[in-house]
């Protein structure tokens, strides 16, 4: 672990104290730094990004998380849920925000918060494999530690083949999501599913 994470420096309270401070942060920042943008959309995204770190969001996966700690019999739907909570939430906010915010229609936020919760439980998908094909050089943080702590993982759930055919999967999904949309203005889009799909660390 590196040695300047913030609760090894300021100690856990303190690091702990720093991301609730970080997390009221974007709320201000959303209310008062926007500019150009009619209340009603600014509205909405407060509610967006609330929702996603909510009971409903971020909190749900963590709390589903720490309970699944130790439990031998964690299932697909039980795993699916604790990332698409934990990560894939995050990223949809982050997407949808921005969709909100530029005036997309409510298809258009639709299809890319399904863009979005596609490609962070992806991320989940291809950091389990990873986990278990790569060494901790190429990963750049130690390799095989969800094996070891026996935490349930897509490779140990579905195998390691199975695992690889879903996240092409969920590549695709993600990226039919952006049909419909202006080619250019959506191959950053692109782009970052497939560098989340192709990462080799």
């Amino acid at each position: 672990m590196p040695e300047n994470y913030s609760n090894l420096v300021f100690g856990e309270d303190v690091a702990v104290l720093a991301g609730d401070s970080l997390l009221a942060f974007a709320f201000e920042y959303i209310a008062t730094v926007t500019t150009g943008v009619p209340p009603s959309r600014i509205l909405a995204a407060i509610f967006e990004l609330a929702k996603s770190i909510g009971a409903e969001g971020l909190v749900a996966g963590q709390v589903v998380d720490i309970a699944s700690a130790g439990v031998s019999d964690v299932g697909l739907d039980q795993l699916e849920f604790i990332h698409v909570h934990k990560t894939a939430v995050l990223l949809e906010a982050s997407v949808v925000l921005g969709a909100v915010l530029g005036g997309g229609n409510k298809e258009e936020v639709e299809k890319l918060r399904k863009f979005a919760r596609c490609i962070g439980l992806l991320f989940q998908v291809v950091d389990d494999i990873l986990d278990v094909t790569k060494s901790s050089a190429e990963l750049g943080k130690t390799a095989g530690k969800d094996l070891v702590a026996e935490k349930a993982t897509y490779p140990k759930l579905m195998g390691l083949e199975k695992s690889r055919e879903f996240a092409e999967k969920l590549n695709e999904e993600a990226k039919d999501q952006l049909s419909g949309f202006d080619s250019g203005k959506a191959a950053p889009l692109v782009a970052l599913a497939n560098y989340i799909a192709y990462r080799q660390n």
